[in-house]
């Protein structure tokens, strides 16, 4: 499949992937908000855990996230799925919510894992909006990062460009598809309360920035959707990052441009290595394999797999 969207739709609409068995959790948080954790089996407690952050309105039912979380456990590895708040199913208590820059969450569950075990091997696989959160938090910590390895996929390293290209061509179908889903559930958690929004304003939303100018601008602190983009874009970070990194990217994604990446003369840190396809489309990547090259080969998973071997044996 050469074309971006086949490549992005056939991922999300037609892969069947697998329901791992999955545990959950919740972890109470010191604010009175929760998390939502899905555990994978592991016949060792001290196999490598893998963290998995899943993308825009995704979670734990998302195809990429239950196919490779069945991967990890093929290659002996234990998966958990961390739920950015108010995407598990069940509403987060407070009005803030979670965004392309909030590396609270993480930083916060990653100590936290490092208390229970210190020396067990840790890596985090981001997709998206999660892997520019992953980027984000290693690049702003660096060497102090407690994770062992790291991959992102598909990451929106520039988020004003992002807002932009999804406004053109055919992408305005994502476009239009992710934000009806964001303003559905910020309606429905403020119809019985009051709040510094402007619900008329986040019902005539059509587009990222007329959303993020709506919503999240005014519950996260920042002055409008280009001080949100701005300061939580992951690109500006990613000289930062001091632990093995790998970043996979498709020059096809409908999401972005190649604007998002970094300029072709930056030198980029020894930990990071960037993989850019021809095609891929957006957390796409699909191969083929057969005689015919009919039967659909996931590439994605093997790659991450073999870098995760790598660095968490």
């Amino acid at each position: 499949m050469r074309n971006a969207h086949a490549q992005t739709l056939w991922g999300s609409l037609c892969r069947r992937a697998p329901h791992p068995v999955l545990r959950r959790q919740r972890l109470e948080l010191l604010d009175g908000d929760f998390l939502d954790l899905d555990w994978g089996d592991a016949a060792n407690p001290e196999q490598p855990l893998v963290l998995m952050l899943h993308g825009l309105e995704g979670s734990a039912r998302s195809p990429y996230v239950r196919a490779l979380a069945r991967h990890l456990e093929g290659i002996g590895m234990q998966a958990l799925v961390v739920h950015f708040r108010g995407c598990s199913g069940v509403p987060n208590r407070l009005m803030r919510s979670y965004h392309s820059g909030e590396t609270g969450d993480l930083d916060l569950l990653m100590r936290w894992l490092r208390r229970r075990w210190p020396r067990r091997a840790i890596g985090v696989v981001g997709y998206s909006l999660g892997g520019n959160v992953l980027l984000k938090w290693l690049g702003g910590h660096g060497s102090a990062a407690r994770v062992d390895a790291a991959v992102a996929v598909s990451v929106p390293m520039d988020l004003a460009v992002c807002a932009d290209r999804m406004q053109r061509g055919l992408s305005r179908v994502y476009r239009w598809r992710l934000v009806r889903s964001l303003k559905a559930k910020v309606l429905r958690k403020f119809r019985d309360r009051s709040g510094p929004l402007d619900l008329a304003r986040v019902r005539r939303a059509r587009g990222f920035r007329e959303f993020d100018d709506a919503v999240t601008a005014p519950l996260h602190g920042f002055t409008s959707a280009e001080d949100y983009y701005r300061r939580s874009s992951s690109r500006a970070w990613l000289s930062g990052i001091r632990r093995p990194t790998l970043i996979l990217h498709a020059a096809d994604d409908p999401f972005m441009t190649p604007a998002v990446l970094p300029p072709a003369g930056d030198t980029l840190p020894a930990a990071l290595t960037l993989e850019l396809s021809a095609q891929g489309g957006h957390v796409g990547f699909v191969a083929s394999r057969g005689p015919l090259g009919l039967v659909p080969s996931y590439w994605l998973e093997a790659r991450i797999g073999a870098f995760l071997r790598q660095h968490l044996a």
